[in-house]
């Protein structure tokens, strides 16, 4: 059997976190909490982030060390699927317009290093 490839969630966690950028552009988190599909949207997207980084480190454990962020990307996307009550529309935004971005930009770099190792 061909081992899993990490490229395809690295791959992944990138659309998504375009797809939230895409989504909550030009609005204000006033907006973001008054807009029930724009929540709805932007949480499924930090949910296939969560779980494609959960697959990645299924697929290559030590990708934890290079992104350190990795088990808080996991747990928020717990929290989104199981704790959905406990989640302030406010965390929501500020993960999203403080935190995606950079991870976005490390998991860009890993998937480029895992390109070049290919």
């Amino acid at each position: 059997m061909r081992p899993r490839d990490v490229r395809i969630p690295l791959f992944d966690m990138l659309q998504a976190a375009d797809a939230i950028a895409l989504f909550i552009d030009g609005r204000s988190s006033e907006q973001y909490a008054q807009n029930l599909m724009l929540r709805s949207a932007v949480e499924r997207q930090f949910e296939i982030v969560g779980e494609a980084m959960n697959r990645a480190l299924a697929i290559e454990p030590e990708l934890a060390t290079r992104l350190s962020e990795s088990r808080s990307v996991v747990d928020f996307r717990n929290v989104i699927a199981h704790d959905y009550d406990r989640l302030a529309d406010a965390t929501v935004w500020d993960v999203a317009v403080t935190h995606l971005p950079l991870l976005r930009e490390r998991v860009t770099k890993e998937l480029a290093s895992a390109d070049s190792r290919r």
